[in-house]
């Protein structure tokens, strides 16, 4: 992985707010974000990863989810990586995973029961567990929050292939919106080596994305 984009995310978590920075204390500063389309196997980008980075498993349909998810599972624990499952905690909880991904529209709900009851037994028992809630501006962000998220990863941040017609964010405005959080907040969508030091005051903790491990392959 290109160390420039390494440094800076991890810079990116030591100048965040002490609140955040606090609450933030184990997520990883860089996460990979699984597209069936874009990298229909993600397997190849983990392992260009650096220990410690963490990947969203976000397969959300397919057959062989649970294979996939399996497979992957070995492979994170044997590099290094966090790994958690978006929008199946019973998944999750199968292949030992370290937490659950909720896209916006799925925290609007929240977890369901059984979800809440894995993530508290998960911290309980095993001292760390992460719920990542998709954002969108400050009602997805105040949402992540009322779900006691561990993090929540707002986009678009910059123009993004992932959703060409979506008016990105920008930095400014990420960082007004990071301002009005109390959560940790990961920043996704055109983050590259070129436009990540526009973010270094934003306050945000880490980033994700998609494009920065295809672009390795």
């Amino acid at each position: 992985m290109n160390p420039r984009l390494t440094n800076a995310a991890a810079n990116l978590k030591r100048r965040a707010r002490k609140a955040a920075k606090a609450r933030a204390r184990g997520l990883p500063a860089i996460w990979l974000m699984s597209d069936a389309q874009r990298l229909p196997d993600p397997a190849t980008a983990v392992a260009l990863l650096p220990r410690g980075a963490g990947l969203i498993l976000r397969h959300y349909e397919g057959a062989d989810r649970a294979v996939l998810a399996k497979r992957l599972s070995i492979l994170c624990r044997r590099r290094g990586v966090v790994l958690v499952i978006a929008g199946d905690w019973r998944l999750a909880a199968s292949v030992g995973a370290a937490g659950l991904h909720l896209a916006e529209h799925m925290a609007r709900p929240g977890p369901p029961p059984g979800a809440r009851l894995w993530l508290r037994n998960f911290h309980k028992h095993r001292g760390a567990k992460f719920l990542t809630v998709a954002a969108h501006g400050g009602a997805g962000l105040r949402r992540a929050r009322a779900r006691q998220a561990s993090a929540a990863i707002l986009a678009p941040v910059f123009v993004t292939a992932s959703h060409p017609g979506r008016h990105p964010l920008g930095a400014l405005r990420t960082a007004a919106l990071v301002r009005e959080t109390s959560l940790p907040v990961l920043a996704l969508g055109g983050i590259t080596a070129a436009t990540i030091g526009r973010l270094r005051a934003s306050g945000c903790v880490g980033m994700a994305g998609i494009s920065f491990a295809v672009s390795q392959l």
